[in-house]
């Protein structure tokens, strides 16, 4: 089993993302840890405990509430794209509460209980990477490696022609973890995302059609998002969070990777967040490994298989 924090900003993809951290056998989820992202603070802590809900999990994760804004910026949402982040799902949510330790103090104490053992998927901007790093020079040695969701290979943006949302949101938190001596993968937004991380029509028909909660959950958070995807000219969910994280649990599913210098963009006025993403020609010694290609009809298989899974929701969900 792989020991892992999820570090999130949870809505749609983030919450299958969770689902794969939760479900997964090869996964051993020690923590969530909660970033400023896609929507409200504290409606991306409900989302998470709907999620752990819907798992089957309720309880059985500790939810870490950590850095309400980026480090030196306001905070911007994705709220255009996601709504509430799970299709206005909700539960029950009496005693529901996260864990009153904040999330930078639970990471820089999870790494060091077990110095080279703990992987962090970070799928929302990295301001809680960024700050335990600077709090805790230790830190990056004691993390056996990121997996980070960010950024675009020389690639267009998601959220300006140059960038993609979680650098754009916390350019100087990603520019530091960059530089701050991780083991780190990147699962870029494109081409990788765009182009093996989109579910068609006929791919989504086969998950509605299981007929499962967790597969009811899943089209209710995504309905959102896929219709914002389609104004925009991508036909189908985009899922960059769970594909990192099933890429970290099941490498075989990675079919090219990279060895890349990469640094992110902090004072162009019309580049913020853009990851330079260096192939080697530059004189700049490689600080990641880039994903450049995965089996997308692996990855499919593999996210319909956890929704296949038949779980009890510890609370009902209307």
């Amino acid at each position: 089993m792989t020991p892992l924090v999820i570090d999130t900003d949870t809505a749609q993809d983030d919450c299958v993302a969770l689902l794969a951290g939760l479900l997964d056998p090869e996964a051993d989820l020690r923590a969530i840890t909660m970033v400023a992202g896609n929507v409200g603070f504290d409606r991306q802590i409900r989302n998470a405990h709907l999620t752990l809900n819907v798992a089957g999990r309720l309880g059985e994760v500790p939810i870490h509430p950590g850095c309400r804004r980026p480090l030196v910026r306001p905070w911007e949402s994705a709220e255009n794209v996601h709504g509430d982040g799970v299709g206005g799902m909700t539960m029950d949510f009496n005693r529901c509460e996260p864990d009153p330790e904040h999330a930078v103090d639970a990471l820089i104490r999870l790494a060091a209980e077990n110095p080279g053992e703990l992987t962090i998927v970070c799928i929302g901007p990295l301001t809680n990477i960024a700050t335990a790093a600077v709090k805790d020079p230790a830190f990056a040695d004691n993390v056996r490696a990121l997996y980070v969701m960010g950024g675009s290979n020389n690639a267009r943006g998601n959220i300006t022609a140059a960038a993609e949302f979680n650098f754009y949101v916390d350019p100087e938190a990603a520019k530091t973890v960059f530089a701050a001596g991780f083991d780190i993968t990147v699962i870029p937004w494109a081409p990788l995302t765009l182009e093996r991380a989109v579910f068609g029509q006929s791919q989504l028909d086969e998950i509605e059609a299981l007929g499962t909660p967790l597969s009811e959950f899943f089209t209710r958070a995504c309905a959102a998002t896929l219709e914002f995807d389609r104004s925009v000219g991508i036909d189908g969910t985009t899922h960059p969070d769970s594909l990192t994280a099933a890429l970290l649990l099941h490498p075989d599913l990675i079919t090219r990777v990279g060895s890349y210098h990469v640094d992110v963009e902090t004072q162009g006025e019309l580049t913020r967040g853009y990851a330079a993403m260096s192939w080697g020609v530059h004189g700049l010694a490689p600080n990641a490994t880039v994903v450049e290609d995965v089996d997308a009809e692996g990855f499919f298989e593999y996210v319909k298989g956890l929704l296949e899974a038949k779980t009890d929701l510890v609370r009902e969900v209307r």
